[in-house]
């Protein structure tokens, strides 16, 4: 890395991969938590020598080998570390400053430092605590799907019949000679993956896949008790709700009840693709359940909701997530979390390939709205699709707004275009400091890029905006970036 790309790095400020450090003559303490909670969440560098404004320090040149030193030292003794951290170091000058760059890898395994175990959330390192969290962090570290788990004392009783009688004939309207036709149902649940041999511990029985997909309710409830989706619409009255559906029961059924409640409260516009009238409601309602019923860490406490109100449809549930970020449709790699539980509803026709249902989302999202949904991966998985679409005024303010609302708007427009012309730029994070909603300065952002005003630099938490595109601003040394808008 040279002294420019790290200047760059500094100039988008601290987030879930980036920490600056102070640092004297040895490494301070919080050094060290800082990177536990990077090796036990997603991996990130921390800059030793830059303040916590992006300000170069710089440590002194005879320090730079007994720093490194040191940290190695602390990172592999068993009273600091309880399991040793590869990390790597760089040394970078920049305008004469000495800043050593440490690299840190997201760890197979987890890590505690002095008896405290360390997570990375946004720019801060928090302690893990809690018996649910770190089994959460033990189940991420692992190579193991928790759908698999054998539940040995688990009958064919404990399932429903009518429900794989349900499958089969919907997996026979997807497609005519599907080989269920012809199974039992014992067989067919075997067929699918549910029932099986763990061979690392010689277990044979069904799995969770089997209890959360065909399960009776008390057979639900007893082996995942956490398990529950709560649906609501928040339209007029915002602090609580006006209608409200919590649903517990098997994935299958808990399907088609969440999605008659989302079609009941979205409207159901006339859209024409071509020569052919579509239903982009159902789709995204579709997209959305789906997302949020297979794709869920089941042994995490934390709900999955779905939340109807003004804005559009949001939700969010736990994930066994690979990375923390925005998604895109044409820039991620979709990784499955639960393959066994996605297959089936693969089977019976409520998903399609891996992938597949965030290129449909976005499709849809802007044939319903004119706008693009907001997917954003972590440990919770946040899912927005705009139920609003963009009106034909320079302010791109839904129609429907009353007065007070958009002159709010505007206000809140101005304060943005005006810390974008006092500062280096401004990010989305400055409007939640100035007491804005986060998904209000989410949207005024996306609005502003739109209309040509700011440019959006960089990805994730540390995309600022400016008044210039990249492609206008030109470095010191000549070399200039390409435009990254959003």
């Amino acid at each position: 890395m040279d002294a420019q790309e790290l200047q760059n790095i500094i100039a988008a400020g601290e987030n879930d991969r980036v920490e600056f450090k102070r640092c004297g003559n040895q490494p301070e303490k919080d050094l060290f938590e800082s990177i536990c909670a990077f090796a036990n969440t997603f991996g990130g560098s921390i800059l030793l020598g830059v303040e916590d404004n992006g300000g170069l320090r710089g440590i002194a040149a005879d320090s730079v080998l007994p720093i490194s030193r040191n940290i190695l030292n602390v990172l592999n003794n068993p009273n600091a570390f309880d399991m040793p951290i590869a990390v790597e170091f760089e040394h970078i000058e920049v305008g004469g400053r000495q800043i050593l760059k440490v690299d840190v890898p997201n760890s197979p395994q987890m890590h505690s430092y002095k008896g405290k175990v360390f997570e990375r959330r946004g720019d801060v390192d928090i302690v893990v605590r809690g018996s649910a969290p770190l089994a959460e962090l033990c189940i991420r570290k692992q190579s193991i799907f928790t759908e698999q788990r054998i539940f040995e004392h688990v009958t064919f009783d404990d399932l429903r019949e009518d429900l794989i009688d349900n499958a089969r004939r919907m997996a026979l309207a997807k497609r005519k000679d599907h080989p269920w036709a012809h199974l039992s149902n014992e067989q067919l649940v075997e067929s699918a993956g549910l029932y099986g041999k763990d061979f690392m511990t010689g277990k044979i029985g069904y799995n969770l896949a089997a209890i959360v997909l065909l399960g009776k309710d008390a057979a639900i409830r007893s082996l995942c008790p956490t398990y529950k989706t709560d649906a609501l619409v928040r339209l007029s009255d915002t602090e609580r709700y006006d209608d409200r559906l919590t649903v517990t029961t098997n994935l299958v059924d808990a399907y088609q009840d969440l999605a008659a409640f989302g079609r009941k409260h979205l409207l159901d516009r006339f859209l024409m693709e071509g020569d052919f009238a579509v239903s982009a409601r159902d789709v995204i309602v579709r997209e959305l359940l789906v997302n949020c019923l297979i794709h869920r860490e089941f042994t995490s406490p934390f709900p999955a909701k779905i939340i109807i109100d003004a804005e559009g449809i949001r939700t969010e549930n736990a994930s066994r997530a690979s990375f923390e970020g925005p998604l895109e449709p044409n820039a991620f790699s979709p990784l499955p979390k639960n393959p066994l539980i996605a297959s089936f509803f693969s089977h019976i026709g409520l998903a399609e390939e891996l992938g597949s249902g965030t290129r449909e989302l976005f499709r849809n999202s802007r044939l319903y709205t004119g706008r693009d949904p907001e997917l954003e991966e972590g440990l919770v998985f946040r899912a927005f699709v705009p139920t609003a679409p963009l009106s034909s005024s320079a302010e791109k303010l839904p129609a429907a707004q009353p007065p007070e609302t958009a002159e709010k708007a505007l206000d809140d427009a101005a304060l943005a275009l005006e810390l974008a012309a006092r500062s280096e730029g401004v990010r989305t994070s400055d409007l939640v400091d100035a007491g804005i909603s986060r998904r209000t300065a989410q949207r005024i952002m996306r609005d502003l890029v739109e209309q040509g005003m700011l440019f959006a630099h960089g990805n994730g938490p540390s995309r600022i905006y400016r008044r210039e595109s990249q492609s206008s601003t030109t470095s010191k040394n000549g070399s200039t970036a390409k435009n990254s808008r959003r």
